[in-house]
């Protein structure tokens, strides 16, 4: 354990405790209240509850517990991953549901790290140890193409890349409705829901984000939408067309039909990666990857295409 002191800024004044916390300390509000609710908050002294308000000036004591060790890359083969590409800089897959990027504490289940070392392939070393190679990520409930960095050489470029947008990221979503236009841009600012902590939204001084998309094929209850990404924020077109109240079919997080989703025989989005261009990073040229639909997501399309 190890206790820190925080003298409470002014622009945190009138804040609650677990929303400031968590700024100061980029911890979650869960976490902030889980501290608070054992008693490892303090404010001038004396307890905290996770509703009290700062003050400007105040003095916050906090002990936090030792931070977890890194969770370890078990090599074990993945289901249904598609290697696309590969050569002595990258290596560009498929990735199936239910499959995270890297391990993380509490995540049980398989990753493309431990995919890829299970098929033998090496990949860079930069990165913390547990995503050494990664520069991009999905959703483990998303599919589609993804590349990881074989060379140091092309983690540091494609880092930048990614960075700097120069990656184009191109997405199908199938929505709910029909959006109106047919073809836009969703700007607005996304960071975790104030009230449900695993979740995301639409906020007021949140992270930049701004989402492109066209709708390319329209049916009775639904559009499919071709959506190409300007940001790189989580949940971000989930997040988006739930603001436009058009989420994605078989999305309960974000507010979609239950109905439609066991209709179309969903248990999660529907979104997948469909492309991914940039600029290889041995020599410069561009380069682009498509991956397939899944099974899931190829149904329930099906499915749609037959009511109209």
């Amino acid at each position: 354990m190890s206790a820190r002191m925080l003298p409470v800024p002014d622009g945190l004044d009138g804040m609650r405790v677990d929303a400031g916390l968590a700024k100061l300390l980029g911890l979650s509000r869960t976490a902030v209240a889980d501290l608070a609710a054992a008693g490892d908050v303090l404010l001038d002294g004396r307890p905290a509850g996770k509703s009290d308000r700062l003050s400007a000036g105040g003095l916050l004591e906090v002990t936090l517990p030792e931070p977890e060790r890194p969770a370890e890359i078990v090599a074990e083969p993945v289901e249904g991953m598609k290697i696309l590409h590969d050569d002595d800089d990258i290596v560009v897959i498929s990735k199936p549901v239910g499959v995270a990027v890297h391990p993380s504490p509490g995540w049980t289940g398989p990753t493309v790290v431990g995919g890829l070392a299970a098929a033998g392939l090496r990949i860079s070393t930069s990165g913390a140890a547990e995503r050494q190679g990664v520069v991009h990520r999905l959703d483990a409930g998303t599919t589609g193409v993804m590349v990881v960095a074989k060379s140091e050489h092309a983690y540091t470029v494609l880092k930048r890349a990614f960075k700097e947008r120069t990656v184009e990221k191109g997405y199908h979503a199938v929505v709910q409705g029909h959006p109106d236009p047919t073809r836009g841009t969703i700007d607005a600012p996304i960071d975790r829901h104030p009230r449900h902590d695993y979740k995301f939204a639409v906020v007021a001084g949140g992270r930049p984000s701004v989402t492109h998309y066209e709708v390319v094929e329209a049916f009775r209850a639904a559009s499919l939408a071709h959506v190409k990404l300007e940001t790189g924020r989580t949940h971000q077109i989930r997040v988006h067309f739930s603001a436009l109240r058009h989420p994605c079919a078989g999305d309960l997080t974000y507010g979609a039909d239950p109905v439609l989703a066991r209709k179309l025989g969903l248990t999660r989005q529907w979104l997948h990666a469909r492309t991914l261009g940039f600029a290889h990073p041995a020599d410069g040229r561009w380069v682009e990857f498509e991956a397939e639909y899944p099974d899931d997501l190829a149904g329930a399309l099906e499915i749609l295409r037959d009511g109209n």
